[in-house]
């Protein structure tokens, strides 16, 4: 087992109003249009974790992870997920994380670049975990740059420069942070 971390685009923190549209963090949790990079290198077992992205004046934090539990193409995933198909309402908001319509094209909304590479590694997660309480987010708030330094081994002040964009997880790290989510959790 291993994980990924990575920091959601810039002003990607649903604290601060944004809604979760991918990852997707319900009963089966998934990941259709962003991060291909990762989507492509995480096996069934892996840790996917998102950071929020940035926030004028807003602490990023941990907002969630899953276990990957299967991959398929996003034509597959119109089928089984038609909940999680992109769709942009009347106010120009996203919803969705299936990118393509039935016939497997990208759809001609869709803001995300290198459409063709997205389409593949649909990820089907389990076992999310993710803060949505408003005590749950604000002791993740206060606490994840620390974690962060202690499981990196690093003395920053910045979840950018102890990750950057993305970062690779070992079996340890990701059982240390998801032991950090838990306590979060049960005393929250």
């Amino acid at each position: 087992m291993k994980g990924y971390i990575y920091t959601m685009f810039k002003g990607a923190d649903p604290s601060a109003g944004w809604e979760m549209t991918d990852p997707i963090y319900n009963k089966t949790p998934t990941m259709g249009a962003c991060r291909p990079d990762i989507r492509n290198r995480v096996e069934r077992g892996d840790y996917i974790f998102s950071i929020s992205g940035r926030v004028i004046d807003v602490k990023p934090h941990i907002v969630g992870a899953f276990s990957v539990d299967d991959k398929i193409n996003a034509l597959a995933a119109f089928q089984r997920f038609p909940e999680n198909r992109m769709q942009l309402d009347e106010n120009g908001i996203y919803h969705g994380n299936v990118i393509v319509d039935a016939n497997g094209k990208p759809l001609e909304f869709d803001y995300h670049k290198n459409q063709e590479r997205r389409i593949e590694n649909y990820i089907i997660g389990k076992d999310s975990i993710y803060f949505e309480e408003a005590e749950q987010i604000k002791k993740a708030k206060d606490e994840t740059v620390s974690v962060l330094n202690d499981i990196f081994g690093k003395n920053e002040d910045k979840v950018h420069k102890i990750i950057g964009r993305c970062r690779k997880l070992d079996s340890s790290q990701v059982n240390d942070l998801l032991s950090w989510m838990n306590r979060i959790k049960a005393i929250h």
